[in-house]
């Protein structure tokens, strides 16, 4: 048994935000009748100090790239599990851009048998298109049978609207969640950076937020008429979350999750750091940055992810227009939340632990993101007032790319415990 202690508890499901111990058997929280029931066992009850700490449910990242199989030069199973680890992660949900791409029963089968072993829950989206190319189908139940929680082409639209109206209806069927890349490729092709005041000083194309917006509106529509449950992903501009939440009020099935980079990062940013700030979609305007904020704030927006993309050192290096777009975000996505969301008076505690633990996981229909009695013992203990500086040098995962490094943060995971074992301790 662990008997954590002293710690503030904080778990918006069941409304407590309140200090007091937490007690873990075999994997599940215990109530405190079973701390007396166990004294005198061998081993005797292990305890852990959380004074000055948060305790809360594990968060909950769904929507990351572990780049296994085939990039494994870019990350591994077991880096980007460390990597959640160091982050207070105890969920992830993969997305299928992999070589080979999971889009068949076999790949899908492999790759969650290799993830069973890992320390904390790992999770995946089956292929919508096969090979993601938005040409023909998957087989939708055979991947649900082999384990997929849901479907997505993450990193590529599908354009097609005959197609994904196809998919939603088999989604629909089989109660899975599309997690929808909401860009229309034509108007963004591989352009670096937003179409703007910087592409215009750069001299280059941008990716227009229209090109998100117009497949924002598609997908939900489509959603609306098929019944089927969108979810859409990497929410980056204004006018998507003003469409979101018209959507919502109608009740649309949709929902959303934005990334921290899209909440304390604008295109300035790509003038400053390069290829190191080139993500997709690309960083916005402050404008946007203020929807998207308003959108956590009033719950437009559902969750936080993100969209973890670790990239090699030398691909980073690249000029702009050549580089991947992608950053290494599991190992700050708190800090950065507590920092540009908590300390600012924006949401509360509840709140913002609601939208990286709790809302994701009722969004996929998973048991997590609750510290209930009977619940999976899967933790985060975190310091919210701890400062420190972001190094990638000091990063578990193998993808150094952040446009952060440097930054202070306030906030910082001490301990992560998953299925009741303490898997992350901060400084061991």
């Amino acid at each position: 048994m662990l008997l954590i202690k002293n710690g503030r508890v904080v778990d918006p499901r069941s409304g407590v935000d309140r200090c007091q111990d937490i007690l873990i058997k075999d994997g599940k929280i215990a109530s405190p009748a079973a701390l007396q029931a166990g004294q005198g066992e061998n081993p005797p009850v292990r305890e852990l100090d959380a004074a000055g700490c948060i305790v809360a449910p594990g968060l909950v990242d769904m929507h990351v790239h572990f780049r296994d199989p085939g990039f494994l030069y870019k990350e591994t199973l077991e880096t980007g599990v460390r990597a959640a680890a160091a982050g207070g992660v105890t969920t992830v949900v993969c997305m299928p851009n992999t070589a080979p791409v999971l889009d068949s029963p076999a790949a899908l089968s492999d790759f969650l048998r290799r993830a069973q072993k890992a320390d904390i829950t790992v999770l995946a989206y089956g292929a919508v298109t096969l090979g993601q190319k938005g040409e023909a189908l998957s087989d939708a139940a055979a991947l649900k049978q082999a384990g997929a929680i849901g479907l997505s082409d993450d990193g590529q639209p599908v354009m097609n609207a005959a197609l994904l109206r196809a998919a939603m209806r088999r989604a629909k069927a089989l109660g899975l969640v599309i997690s929808s890349h909401c860009e229309d490729y034509n108007l963004v092709r591989n352009y670096a950076v937003n179409e703007g005041a910087v592409s215009e000083k750069l001299g280059i194309p941008g990716r227009p937020a229209i090109a998100e917006e117009l497949m924002v509106m598609r997908d939900i529509m489509l959603a609306a008429e098929t019944g089927a449950r969108v979810h859409i992903a990497h929410v980056s501009t204004k006018g998507a979350v003003d469409i979101i939440r018209r959507a919502k009020a109608a009740g649309a099935p949709v929902t959303a999750e934005t990334c921290p980079q899209y909440f304390t990062l604008t295109e300035n940013e790509v003038l400053a750091q390069g290829a190191m700030a080139k993500v997709n979609p690309p960083l916005r305007t402050q404008a946007d940055v203020d929807a998207v904020i308003q959108g956590l704030i009033d719950g437009t927006l559902d969750a936080i992810a993100t969209d973890h993309a670790p990239h090699a050192a030398e691909e980073k290096a690249l000029p702009l227009i050549d580089a991947p777009s992608g950053l290494s975000g599991l190992e700050t996505s708190l800090g950065l939340a507590l920092t540009a969301l908590y300390h600012t008076g924006r949401l509360t505690l509840s709140r913002l632990i609601e939208l990286m633990s709790s809302n994701p996981a009722d969004i996929l229909g998973i048991n997590k993101g609750r510290l209930g009695v009977g619940d999976d013992a899967d933790l985060v203990i975190f310091d919210p007032d701890a400062s420190w500086t972001v190094d990638p040098a000091l990063f578990l995962s193998k993808g150094r790319n952040t446009p952060f490094a440097g930054a202070v943060l306030r906030g910082r995971v001490r301990y992560t415990v998953a299925g009741g074992r303490l898997i992350y301790s901060a400084g061991a």
